[in-house]
């Protein structure tokens, strides 16, 4: 049966909302999926913080538009006023990258002089060389805080943790973490990590890592609750992993 909302920029459907996800992550199954874009879609304005639940749940599919997009079909849902979100909303992350690549393309391929010769072909590579070589200086670092949550109040915290900590890859660091009361008895993992752009895509690692055998004896979902790019000044700072952290 289909999720069914009232209107969600009212108090009584920003209260239904924020009550149907005190105990799911996702407004369908266990995933960001179609049924979560309609829901955010039909949203005028962020949540504000008196809907803890609502709120967590909006940046966390906020970030995943911006960063891989959804496109999970989800089990269907109703939200009163709301108008059928486009295929393209759904699926698809921001397109400014695409666009500079575009850019760049026709950038490389365009040729004014007809053929060109060896020493022109030779500056091209060096400025290619230079190009990528700025690239991955620019890719940075970025600080993310995760919520982990059980499956329910039996849950060992302490094995939750190391299991989530075991997660080891290139580019990936463990910080600071604590056990946040969630309700009915039940706490969930709030960690902070960091991760180096290039080598580390946090949605990969949650959905390959993180949410399968055997972790998932202890996680029953993971949200992205922040997701932060480290500066410069920060990382000369070192203090820059507990700045972020949520208290």
């Amino acid at each position: 049966m289909a999720a069914s909302f009232p209107n969600l920029n009212s108090d009584s459907g920003l209260n239904k909302l924020d009550e149907h996800l005190l105990t799911r992550s996702y407004i369908t199954g266990y995933q960001a999926s179609k049924d979560d874009i309609t829901v955010y879609s039909a949203l005028a304005k962020p949540p504000t913080a008196q809907y803890v639940n609502a709120s967590r749940w909006y940046s966390h599919i906020d970030a995943l538009l911006r960063i891989s997009g959804v496109s999970a079909e989800g089990s269907g849902v109703i939200v009163e006023g709301s108008a059928p979100v486009a295929e393209e909303a759904v699926a698809t992350p921001p397109a400014a990258d695409s666009k500079d690549a575009a850019d760049e393309e026709d950038d490389d391929d365009v040729d004014l002089f007809g053929e060109e010769t060896e020493e022109e072909k030779a500056a091209e590579e060096r400025a290619a060389s230079v190009k990528a070589s700025t690239k991955k200086k620019e890719s940075g670092k970025s600080s993310v805080l995760i919520d982990i949550k059980p499956w329910d109040d039996e849950t060992d915290m302490k094995k939750l943790e190391e299991a989530v900590r075991s997660v080891q890859m290139e580019g990936l660091f463990w910080g600071a973490s604590k056990l946040v009361p969630v309700g009915y008895g039940i706490k969930k993992l709030q960690i902070m990590c960091t991760i180096v752009d290039d080598l580390v895509s946090v949605d990969t690692m949650i959905e390959e890592q993180l949410t399968v055998e055997p972790i998932n004896e202890f996680v029953q979902s993971c949200d992205i609750v922040a997701f932060n790019k480290i500066c410069e000044m920060e990382k000369r700072a070192q203090g820059w992993l507990l700045c972020v952290f949520i208290i």
